[in-house]
């Protein structure tokens, strides 16, 4: 299957086949074949995708359609991200309406970026919204642009967020930094 047979996912794929039994493991695909998916890609990506039981396969698929996402964005989603479709609805719930009702990102934006998703809310997510939130309130963003991307938010390293940020405006510093770390501002 295209699997580097000296690699740690390779191992975890054994595993996860050797531990069901044909009859289960038929059935599991044949789930993720009714819904649209080629499995096999999404198995290389994430070995326990089969271990996800049907009843959790589509109960994630009527949270993410609930939620407002497009079927074919449901999609995208799971094949850019498979563990998506294992998150716990009230994990993806709250994320998204965060994400949407409170930064004012778009759903498709989300959607476009799944790994927000499987991003920790307290330690990632509200601490660099919060710091957006702060820069916004100042006029601080470039111009004409109400939001950076959410990439450039969430997928970059803390250093990288805070050189970006935070460190370039010099008289913000230490708020920046204490709405970064959560402490209050006075």
């Amino acid at each position: 299957m295209g699997f580097d047979p000296t690699s740690s996912k390779f191992v975890r794929a054994l595993t996860v086949t050797y531990r069901m039994s044909d009859k289960a493991r038929e059935e599991r695909i044949s789930i993720y074949e009714r819904l649209g998916f080629d499995v096999w890609p999404i198995f290389k990506k994430w070995p326990s995708c089969l271990t996800i039981s049907e009843k959790n396969i589509l109960n994630s698929v009527e949270t993410f359609l609930g939620l407002g996402f497009t079927r074919d964005e449901f999609m995208m989603m799971v094949k850019h991200l498979p563990p998506c479709i294992g998150l716990p609805a009230e994990t993806v719930k709250k994320k998204t309406e965060f994400l949407v009702k409170h930064m004012n990102w778009p759903l498709k934006v989300v959607a476009s970026h799944p790994q927000v998703l499987g991003y920790n809310m307290e330690k990632r997510i509200i601490p660099r919204c919060n710091v957006i939130t702060a820069l916004m309130s100042k006029g601080l963003l470039r111009k004409g642009i109400e939001l950076p991307s959410m990439s450039c938010v969430f997928s970059s390293t803390d250093q990288t967020f805070l050189n970006m940020y935070v460190r370039k405006h010099d008289k913000l510093v230490p708020e920046l930094m204490a709405v970064f770390k959560g402490e209050r501002v006075s």
